[in-house]
């Protein structure tokens, strides 16, 4: 065995011991470090020969990296839905990679699918799902999105007569996708699938809000009789809207079409009584994205598939390998998404469910609403900022009163590292939002983010 990996094979105990004890100070420390830092350029250091031992790069990590990384994972990151990782799914990463399990097959014994199969039962449960929807863990809300449209497109072909799984898609039309405003991973989906971004077919919003107008998606279903897919927002990117399920139902008894639900964040309204409504109708779907590393609070990348129809996926991705076994009728991961190898991602989803259960989770949905709700008042209030959308749920979505100044706005409150924004554009008018899911955000950080975004705002209209 090679020196340097010996020294620490012998070593690993201590290594793993420095590494929990730096680990604990940084976790320890994020409630107070630089939220987002100015872009700087990484150092980089050409691989060397002989190589310098796990402590050494450790101590290199330490001090060359960590300091220069976002506080991604703490209460006042408002950037991309981001959530942290909870302390049971941090202690359920670690093990995760401890133990390494190859989760795309039970053939070894391993208890590991079990596990995974479990956790997607306990996700079921959390989300009150009915029972004929069954789980898959993927990488975030794009693979799911992705798996979910790949099963529209067979479902479709199979109207035509076609298998696509089997003989491709020549001779089958053009998906027809139909939606009001989905997110940009469903496009992207579009693309990597082959059926291209100009499948989507765009259904006009309800006057003033992200949400479908239903009654003009009737008349497109109404207009042909081709196998359409509509793919519906359970909470839409920059505004937290809603489609209406309960319509979306009504017309499914009436028309031929595959309902692809893109509850990526917006699915955990189902745990707050005062939010379920919004939902109401979603269990009509024929597959779900819900995206895990935001409000579930695990480590990047996690997400699940939910759908109805197992069978299709099965014949989308099964693996032919003979050391993969058969897929059965209660087939092995890998017979279920696009992925061979992976790795655990549902041992941390399984710790956190078990150490907090549905209560602590409705608990952080719903502090995380009253925050967004919060922020949205003092921005409704000000005479530096517009609101520009009611806070329905976990985003908010506001712009400078100073339009020509947004991109100064948003570089300042991020040079500030007091909080992080992220840009946007809503109806043709930039944006800036706010989105609330860390477990840790309390309303003392929203004090400090009302704080550092008022003195950003005034110093870039004053300059």
């Amino acid at each position: 065995m090679y020196e340097l990996l010996a020294r620490d094979r012998a070593a690993l105990s201590t290594l793993l011991d420095a590494a929990a004890t730096y680990s604990a100070g940084v976790v320890g420390g994020i409630d107070s470090r630089t939220v987002a830092i100015p872009p700087r350029a990484f150092d980089h250091h050409a691989i060397s020969q002989k190589g310098d031992g796990c402590q050494a790069v450790l101590e290199r990590f330490r001090t060359e990296i960590a300091p220069f990384l976002s506080a991604s994972a703490g209460p006042r990151y408002l950037g991309f839905v981001t959530g942290g990782a909870t302390p049971a799914a941090v202690v359920g990463d670690w093990l995760a990679t401890v133990f390494d399990q190859n989760v795309a097959t039970r053939l070894d014994g391993s208890l590991a699918v079990q596990v995974e199969r479990s956790t997607v039962a306990m996700l079921r449960q959390l989300f009150r799902l009915p029972e004929c929807f069954d789980g898959s863990f993927v990488s975030g809300a794009t693979m799911s999105n992705f798996v979910g449209l790949v099963l529209a497109r067979e479902w479709a072909g199979r109207i035509y007569g076609i298998r696509v799984s089997e003989q491709g898609v020549a001779g089958l039309p053009p998906l027809s996708l139909l939606a009001a405003t989905p997110h940009s991973s469903v496009t992207k989906a579009l693309s990597m699938m082959g059926a291209g971004r100009e499948t989507w077919h765009k259904i006009p919003s309800v006057p003033g809000r992200e949400a479908m107008d239903v009654p003009e998606l009737a008349r497109r279903l109404a207009g042909d009789h081709q196998p359409h897919v509509v793919v519906a927002s359970a909470g839409t990117l920059n505004t937290g809207d809603f489609d209406d399920f309960a319509a979306l139902a009504s017309l499914k008894q009436r028309y031929r079409f595959w309902l692809h639900v893109d509850a990526a964040f917006g699915g955990f309204a189902s745990l707050s009584p005062s939010l379920d409504s919004l939902l109401s109708g979603w269990e009509c779907a024929d597959s779900i994205c819900v995206d895990l590393h935001k409000w579930l609070n695990v480590p990047y990348d996690s997400a699940v598939t939910f759908t109805r129809h197992p069978h299709l996926q099965v014949d989308v991705f099964r693996n032919a390998a003979p050391y993969f076994g058969h897929a059965l009728e209660d087939p092995d991961p890998v017979h279920l998404t696009p992925e061979n190898s992976r790795r655990w991602r549902a041992l941390p989803a399984w710790f956190t469910l078990a150490a907090y259960g549905s209560d602590g989770y409705r608990e952080i949905v719903e502090r995380s609403c009253l925050l967004a709700r919060s922020l949205g008042d003092k921005i409704d209030a000000s005479n530096l900022f517009e609101l520009l959308a009611p806070v329905r749920l976990n985003v908010v979505c506001f712009a400078l009163r100073e339009p020509h100044l947004q991109n100064q706005f948003i570089a300042a409150v991020r040079d500030s590292g007091s909080t992080f924004l992220t840009p946007t554009v809503l109806c043709g008018k930039g944006a800036v939002r706010a989105a609330f899911s860390n477990w840790r955000t309390t309303s003392a950080d929203l004090d400090t983010i009302w704080e550092s975004l008022k003195m950003a705002a005034e110093q870039i209209v004053q300059a």
